[in-house]
């Protein structure tokens, strides 16, 4: 399909149709998910122009694009092929119901979840539409399906339906954080990863975070997947871990459950996003004794400050200052790595919270 397309109808990183145009302060238009992407690798500049995005950088929704992409879709006659016509999706209440019957096979149920998401795609209203049908125990069965292919489909269309903050309590209502951490231990790669995506879409409700903190397992889950997981997978745990950690109950939760050591061994291994949990950890005591027990840990943290990105900058500085304020010895330690040198030589940053975290982290070096 994307190949019959007009070319402002693609996204300029992934190439494909755009389901969600967003327009950067750039003026150029990606596709919400390629460019959030983008943005969470550490990126602060446009991937056309180059030029530095302001911080946090906004993403504005290309309405009219959407419009247009969308009549495009629906109007252009289908390229020739065998199979279901997936151009011109059935109602939802046929594709809910092929997913419950015992006589659609496998094949038949998976492409019922991909035409459901494309639905979602291109009509948010089709979100509260199938949560109020009482779609969601079905997609939630597919999500523990044996077959990889089923569920990993499944938890793509709870992660669609989750978008909309007034499914996110009722996600959660109906049992999804059982079937997620049962998918993040023991799902396929790609399901382990969506599934930690999920969790990250549902904690943006305060009182979500404090719900799958206190799931058994589901700090855990994201630990394991930190450890164990590959390149995605390891991302959107950290990213997942983030959302949650930021509920100050849930901090302790990951302490425990040994967040620590691993999420210095991968941000030693480059995923920044370690570094912003790590600045939040670092604000329970828990946190800093495990900190200050790990050998090598202001060596990795200083590493950061010499080549992170901004906000992994931000991070590195919020920790070294929890860590200073905690331990003489760390205190000394900094300071023998050089980074009151390099905090002088950030305070001349053009981030403001970069300038005032290294005017911070000098103040508590002063009185040490």
């Amino acid at each position: 399909m994307a190949a019959h397309l007009p070319d402002d109808f693609k996204c300029p990183i992934s190439l494909e149709i755009m389901s969600d145009p967003v327009i950067l302060s750039s003026g150029h238009t990606f596709d919400r998910s390629s460019i959030q992407r983008w943005l969470d690798s550490g990126h602060r500049t446009c991937p056309i122009t180059k030029l530095p995005l302001p911080e946090p950088p906004f993403l504005i929704p290309n309405h009219a694009l959407r419009s247009l992409i969308y009549t495009y879709v629906r109007t252009s006659p289908p390229p020739a092929k065998s199979g279901p016509d997936i151009t011109h999706p059935a109602e939802p209440e046929s594709l809910i119901y092929s997913l419950n019957s015992p006589a659609c096979s496998l094949q038949s149920k998976v492409e019922s979840l991909n035409q459901l998401n494309k639905l979602l795609k291109s009509n948010q209203g089709f979100r509260r539409r199938l949560s109020e049908s009482g779609a969601v125990s079905t997609v939630l069965r597919c999500v523990d399906s044996d077959y990889p292919g089923l569920q990993e489909k499944a938890l793509s269309l709870l992660l669609n339906l989750s978008l909309d903050d007034d499914n996110k309590v009722g996600l959660v209502a109906e049992g999804a954080i059982a079937r997620i951490v049962s998918a993040l231990r023991d799902g396929s790669p790609g399901c382990r990863a969506v599934a930690a995506t999920v969790l990250t879409s549902l904690a943006v409700v305060e009182v979500n975070k404090a719900t799958i903190g206190a799931y058994p397992g589901a700090i855990r889950a994201l630990v394991s997947l930190l450890r164990d997981g590959k390149g995605r997978e390891r991302k959107e745990a950290a990213t997942a871990l983030y959302a949650i950690c930021s509920f100050p109950e849930n901090r302790r939760r990951a302490v425990d459950n040994g967040a620590v050591p691993i999420l210095l061994r991968v941000a030693e291994l480059g995923l920044e996003r370690a570094v912003e949990v790590l600045g939040l950890l670092a604000k329970c005591r828990e946190g800093r004794q495990e900190m200050v027990k790990y050998h090598g840990v202001v060596r990795i943290l200083v590493g950061v400050l010499g080549n992170g990105s901004s906000r992994g900058v931000q991070y590195a500085l919020s920790t070294l200052n929890s860590l200073c304020c905690w331990s003489e010895r760390v205190c000394l330690e900094v300071k023998n790595e050089g980074v009151w040198e390099i905090c002088m030589g950030l305070l001349e940053d053009d981030n403001e919270k970069i300038r005032r975290s290294a005017t911070s982290l000098i103040q508590v070096l002063k009185g040490k």
